[in-house]
């Protein structure tokens, strides 16, 4: 089953007067590649999220943001009254010839007068951001499954591309090898007090050279596993690309070997192909 490592999902929940917000979103690497914005007061959990985030993705370069908005008036700013009357009681002492708005001033920018005390993260709560993050990547996964269908339409009609131009090499084989012999056997007849056997000897060789029977049965193995693979194998990505880096050495030396303008041009079309797969593969899970 194809995957695409290009995904996004976002998901929404509010707990107890707390907005939470989750953005997902990636794009292909060759390895877990995850940037990650958690608010200070999940941080203590960014562990855990990175590990849901991991087992879930297994790869690609992604962003991960988690927004947290207060829909209540918060409580957690607390004044030190008794301690800011004790700063401004020994400001006092030092200088007692200043308005009282100005030992104030003073005192509540001393440490401790004024303290920020957030309640702390509840195993509630924590289990709705979980809830969350899951739901963004449910999201996050289906968007994946939707661009997988699309770059398996497009990988098989590349390989069948490929399959067709290698069946329109068949006609031009036995016309390749005939006009070759045809060439030497003029050749033959231009020059005297020449060793026919000799000849003969080295036009099977390089006929033999020329041969390229085995190339085209393991291209033709190569594009059967690609499909086989795209079609069975979860998480395929990779061995999809070792298998075109298989594909691509055949029909170069198939190339090499063709010596027929026309066989020539059927290699110039595989490719072409080869490079769209080589370029859709890279986005594969």
């Amino acid at each position: 089953m194809i995957l695409s490592m290009t995904g996004f999902g976002r998901a929404e929940g509010v707990f107890e007067g707390k907005k939470i917000s989750i953005d997902i979103k990636s794009l292909n690497s060759k390895s877990f590649d995850l940037n990650i914005k958690v608010p200070l007061r999940y941080k203590e959990k960014e562990f855990e999220i990175r590990k849901i985030l991991n087992d879930r993705i297994i790869r690609g370069k992604v962003d991960c943001y988690i927004n947290l908005e207060n829909l209540e008036e918060s409580s957690d700013v607390k004044i030190n009254k008794n301690l800011i009357d004790s700063y401004i009681s020994e400001l006092r002492k030092i200088a007692d010839d200043g308005p009282d708005f100005e030992y104030l001033k003073m005192a509540v920018r001393l440490p401790d007068a004024i303290t920020s005390r957030p309640d702390e993260l509840n195993e509630g709560e924590w289990e709705a951001l979980a809830t969350i993050v899951n739901s963004a990547l449910d999201k996050f996964q289906e968007f994946r499954k939707t661009e997988g269908a699309i770059l398996h339409e497009e990988l098989e009609k590349n390989i069948q591309n490929i399959e067709s131009y290698l069946s329109q090499v068949l006609p031009y084989e036995e016309v390749r090898i005939n006009a070759v012999k045809e060439r030497y056997e003029k050749t033959l007849k231009e020059f005297e007090n020449l060793d026919e056997t000799r000849f003969y000897q080295e036009m099977a060789y390089f006929t033999e050279k020329l041969d390229i029977s085995e190339e085209k049965v393991r291209l033709s193995q190569h594009l059967k596993y690609y499909k086989e693979v795209m079609d069975t194998e979860d998480f395929n990505g990779k061995k999809l690309g070792f298998i075109s880096q298989e594909i691509g050495r055949e029909i170069n030396t198939l190339g090499s070997k063709a010596n027929h303008a026309e066989i020539q041009k059927l290699v110039v079309k595989m490719k072409d192909d080869l490079e769209k797969i080589k370029e859709q593969t890279l986005n594969v899970l």
